[in-house]
């Protein structure tokens, strides 16, 4: 007999009047507003204005929602187009399916247009970020909670979630859980680490990435949703293993070719045209 579980929500949104509120969403919505606040102060704390972190998200948040959505869609096209299939599902975000990958790509394309226009450096603003996006990564997880998705194996361990959704009924292990501990554990990292050795020219980011990477491998394997195998490993553990060497060589040659870190993150307002550095491209690089 069972004696202890995490149960899961007996449903995944709420009504206020005609409205639905959905936990998905929340998760989400609180996880970005958390990130911003945290990557502000770091901001703030280098030097940096006051709302310029906001300013850049306005761009950067609603490209890395459509990545992400993208990345999960066309990585899963099978759930959404083919005989059966409703096509307009793949609009449905509140139902689930961000993929990180698509939502850190995209996310720098907007990030990129939001420090052009204010005239900072893109890779000081990864930086002080980074512990930012793995706190929002971590509070995002939960929405997976409230959806009974991306779950693992079947486990009879103290902690494991009770799924009940229709399509599995038992209990499974809770990797919504274990990532969303493991991005807490990569938020503290990457601030020690940043400190310690004052990380920058996109250093500290690659961090976050490494780090990410190293922890999303082993609970990914751990999950039993549907998912493309390449050489017998699903799809988004290769991604992870890519991305991982990607930063680790990044972290090497950057130490070699642009060591130490940048004076400033932000030129003073005077300093700034619309649309472009008002210095050279290398100010704050």
């Amino acid at each position: 007999m069972r004696l202890s579980f995490l149960p899961s929500p007996s449903a995944g949104e709420i009504h206020i009047g005609p409205f639905p509120l959905r936990g998905y969403a929340l998760c989400i919505i609180a996880g970005i507003f958390v990130g911003i606040w945290l990557s502000n102060k770091r901001w703030q704390a280098r030097g940096g204005q006051p709302g310029t972190v906001a300013d850049i998200a306005i761009w950067a948040v609603p490209f890395g929602l459509v990545g992400g959505r993208l990345y999960h869609v066309v990585t899963a096209y099978e759930q959404y187009f083919g005989e059966g299939k409703n096509w307009v599902d793949a609009f449905k975000i509140w139902h689930g399916g961000l993929g990180i990958w698509g939502a850190i790509a995209l996310g720098a394309v907007g990030a990129w247009i939001g420090c052009r226009r204010h005239g900072v450096s893109l890779l000081a603003y990864a930086d002080t970020l980074a512990p930012g996006i793995a706190v929002a990564q971590a509070i995002g997880r939960w929405g997976n909670w409230f959806n009974q998705e991306l779950y693992g194996r079947a486990t009879d361990v103290p902690w494991a979630l009770r799924i009940d959704n229709g399509i599995d009924d038992g209990t499974f292990h809770p990797t919504f859980l274990y990532e969303s501990l493991w991005c807490g554990g990569v938020a503290l990292l990457v601030i020690f680490v940043d400190r310690k050795f004052k990380l920058g020219h996109g250093r500290a980011f690659a961090w976050y990435v490494a780090a990410y990477c190293a922890g999303r491998v082993w609970i990914e394997a751990l999950r039993v949703d549907e998912a493309h195998h390449v050489l017998g490993l699903r799809l988004n553990v290769w991604t992870a293993i890519v991305v991982f060497l990607l930063a680790v060589l990044y972290l090497v040659v950057s130490a070699r070719v642009r060591p130490g870190r940048e004076e400033t993150v932000e030129p003073r307002a005077a300093d700034v045209v619309e649309g472009k550095r008002a210095d050279d491209a290398d100010a704050l690089a």
